[in-house]
């Protein structure tokens, strides 16, 4: 590919920009991201994908949100990454793994459409309820309904690493508003010193819940793979639902499943929207 090419794809609307860095000609900084994923300034991104070397995987992976703070994982991140490392055939097989600063990955190719890919299931890895693995500084067992304040409001919470933090909250109706006023809060909440990303969800059966979302370092969010992981693996936990559950969100739908190990797995549509090569312009701004 061009020097300074990129793709972007979605996976239910959730929108990132994947580079490689063997092309890049400049250094993706803070400052770089941001302007990039700017609708107004850059190409406009949820958020940024850089391919680059694994010793440990087929592939490595970094994750950037558009605020130039970086990830340790993303469901819709590694569905889109998967779809771009085999449609531009950087591998011929459609099994293969992902290195991320949240562990291990294996991703599957399970349907094509022309030669591309179109739906990907992706192994997430182990649910943990422990305080120290999101981390935060509860001092419990599992972070299982915990009260949380924020404001003038009151929630009770349960706190999962699905190889990044979450805190679900389950609600009997949902409210977007709500969440765009309290979201932030939850984010950077005392209780969690790397931020935390979170979900409101209503249990609509014992097999389906519909979910809204606040990203961490992202905001309000179409679709997030990671945190349908992260509220099955809730659910599951508390008895509310059983090991395979549809997450319905804003953008769409992704199933997961869940094993007797606790390990996760999506499965969910991707699609590509443009691919382009920056202009040298805009390469010496950032």
């Amino acid at each position: 590919m061009q020097k300074n090419s990129f793709i972007k794809s979605h996976g239910l609307g959730n929108d990132y920009i994947v580079f490689d860095s063997q092309d890049l000609t400049f250094k993706l900084t803070g400052k770089a991201i941001q302007t990039i994923c700017d609708v107004h300034y850059g190409i406009g991104s949820d958020g940024i994908l850089l391919k680059v070397p694994s010793q440990k995987a087929d592939f490595g992976l970094r994750i950037f949100n558009p605020d130039g703070s970086e990830a340790e994982k993303s469901g819709n991140g590694l569905r889109i990454f998967s779809k771009y490392v085999f449609d531009y055939n950087f591998t011929d097989q459609k099994h293969f793994t992902v290195e991320t600063p949240g562990g291990l990955v294996r991703a599957s190719i399970d349907e094509t459409i022309n030669g591309k890919a179109s739906i990907i299931t992706v192994e997430m890895g182990k649910a943990s309820f422990k305080p120290a693995d999101l981390p935060s500084t509860l001092q419990m067992t599992e972070c299982l309904d915990v009260p949380v304040q924020v404001g003038d409001k009151s929630y009770i919470a349960s706190c999962v690493s699905v190889g990044n933090p979450h805190c679900v909250i389950i609600k009997d109706h949902l409210d977007k508003d709500e969440l765009l006023h309290y979201g932030p809060l939850l984010e950077t909440h005392k209780l969690f010193p790397n931020r935390i990303n979170v979900q409101f969800v209503r249990i609509a059966s014992g097999h389906e819940a519909e979910v809204i979302i606040w990203e961490r370092g992202a905001g309000y969010t179409m679709a997030s793979g990671s945190s349908a992981c992260a509220v099955a693996s809730v659910l599951y936990k508390k008895g509310l639902c059983g090991k395979n559950v549809s997450i319905h969100m804003p953008g769409g739908t992704l199933s997961i499943s869940i094993n007797d190990s606790w390990e996760l797995s999506m499965k969910g549509p991707v699609a590509e929207v443009a691919e382009g090569v920056l202009s040298h312009e805009f390469i010496e701004l950032l």
